[in-house]
């Protein structure tokens, strides 16, 4: 290895994902077992969401991480646009809070993965689901495997969200058959008709509405280890077209099965596809079959959770490198070569976080606020993401085009689609400080939820000033040298 790479750490991460690891990595990331839970929780209605949302947010946002992927396929994919975009400081708040998010959204995460890790027991283990005990070990177990594979080495994590996509996915077509069938010679649980499938408006589903938006999110997170993937420029939108479609799909023929296997009013927003699988499984007298689905989810899960540990640990490392946050971040472990310091803070706090959490709330109460937390500050890059988009577009190197694959219908689709999501996105965090109907205190709701997710964003800013000040020493300092 030559002097020029060990003084930049990136240049020592190795290339090591292709087209199938990507694809996989992207169904890990974003297709959650969960979602369609929560949809399902919600109603007929959610079907037709689904929809607006795949059109309206999902399409135009592939289209925008598309372009500013394959445009700019450098490790720490939006921190790295917004800062291409919008200068030091923006591109700071957008790194930062994309980071913070997980603190917020692996305890979520978590919860809800241990929740269906109950079902692994057949239906008999279904009051785990609800059992706070079993569902913190079930939490820390699979933080513990997620980021001990990722220090160790993306050469074998990459196999965990590999296996993490297969897992997600193939338990979901085992319920859409099982959920056809029965519909088919049982009759269904809900009915459907046209009209109870529009979007219906209240005050106590609004909280709802941008955790289909949210549900949808995760493209983004491989384009931050652009320079450990095999040929960017082709592999990121083969890798986005292949799993966007099946996501789409998936979510909408799962939401389906949830449904009409059970009804809306009884299911658990967290857990509600196992449910499902294990009321169909009564029926059909196979209860090996929701069993087999449980333990493919647990596989699912953990690689979602490895997923994401691997994705956002390389904004801290690049803003560490930047000497935005401590220099320790930016450190690159001598034998994996991956960036452990930031992989083993980011869960470190999160672990912090879902201990903390559980006070004064009722399981699904404390769920409630960690994803609502995670929308808030996971959707602030967003919104900086659709704007850079816009503003890159007007730089005399996109006319030139090179490998890149640009959003189509030149400016205007540039506006288009960024428009559209940085409107979906901030309505998105609007409706999240909306407290859910289920909340027992909404005014407790609302001061946990508004102010963990300030000091977040207080805190980041400290970090970024005490940085800067600390470049311009050693900038000046540098100078004075020079002039000696």
């Amino acid at each position: 290895m030559t002097e020029e790479n060990f003084s930049d750490p990136k240049k020592q991460l190795r290339r090591v994902m292709g087209l199938w690891d990507v694809l996989l990595f992207n169904v890990a990331a974003v297709l959650g077992p969960r979602w369609i839970a929560a949809a399902a929780h919600n109603g007929t209605s959610s079907i037709s969401l689904w929809a607006l949302a795949a059109v309206l947010f999902f399409l135009p946002t592939a289209f925008v991480i598309a372009e500013l992927s394959t445009r700019f396929p450098e490790e720490g994919g939006l921190y790295v646009w917004s800062k291409q975009a919008f200068g030091e400081f923006h591109g700071f708040v957008a790194g930062w809070t994309y980071w913070v998010y997980t603190f917020f959204y692996f305890p979520g995460l978590l919860m809800a993965s241990a929740a269906m890790g109950a079902y692994i027991g057949g239906s008999g283990g279904a009051s785990l689901a609800q059992n706070r005990a079993f569902l913190m070990a079930g939490s820390f177990f699979l933080l513990f495997i997620a980021v001990f594979l990722n220090i160790i080495g993306l050469n074998v994590g990459k196999w965990l969200q590999n296996a993490g996509g297969v897992g997600t996915y193939v338990p979901l077509l085992m319920l859409v058959g099982m959920a056809g069938y029965l519909w088919h010679t049982h009759g269904s649980q809900t009915h459907f008709t046209w009209k109870n499938l529009l979007p219906t408006w209240n005050w106590g589903t609004a909280n709802f509405w941008p955790q289909i938006a949210f549900a949808f999110t995760g493209l983004e997170l491989v384009s931050m280890m652009s320079e450990e993937i095999r040929e960017p420029r082709k592999t990121f939108p083969r890798a986005i077209l292949g799993s966007g479609i099946s996501i789409a799909a998936m979510y909408i023929a799962g939401t389906f099965a949830v449904l009409a296997l059970v009804p809306a009013s009884a299911v658990d927003p967290k857990s509600g596809m196992f449910q499902a699988l294990a009321a169909g499984s009564v029926i059909l007298k196979i209860g090996f079959f929701g069993v087999v689905a449980a333990i493919l989810t647990a596989v699912g899960n953990a690689g979602g959770i490895g997923s994401t540990v691997a994705g956002v640990a390389r904004v801290p490392f690049v803003v560490g490198i930047d000497r935005y946050l401590p220099a320790a971040f930016g450190k690159i472990h001598p034998r994996w070569r991956t960036p452990w310091v930031a992989i083993l803070v980011q869960a470190l706090i999160s672990g912090a976080i879902l201990l903390a959490i559980q006070v004064n709330e009722t399981v699904n109460s404390a769920y409630q606020i960690l994803v609502d937390a995670t929308i808030i500050l996971y959707f602030i890059p967003f919104l900086y993401m659709y704007a850079a988009a816009i503003k890159l577009a007007y730089r005399p190197d996109r006319a030139a085009g090179g490998n890149a694959v640009l959003i189509p219908g030149g400016k205007f689709g540039v506006w288009m689609a960024g428009s559209l999501g940085f409107i979906v996105v901030l309505g998105g965090i609007v409706l999240s400080l909306v407290p859910p109907a289920e909340a027992v205190n909404k005014w407790l709701f609302e001061a946990e939820l508004v102010g963990g997710t300030a000091a977040a964003v207080l805190i980041g800013l400290g970090l970024y000033f005490r940085g800067a000040r600390e470049k311009s020493r050693v900038a000046v300092a540098d100078s004075t040298r020079h002039e000696v």
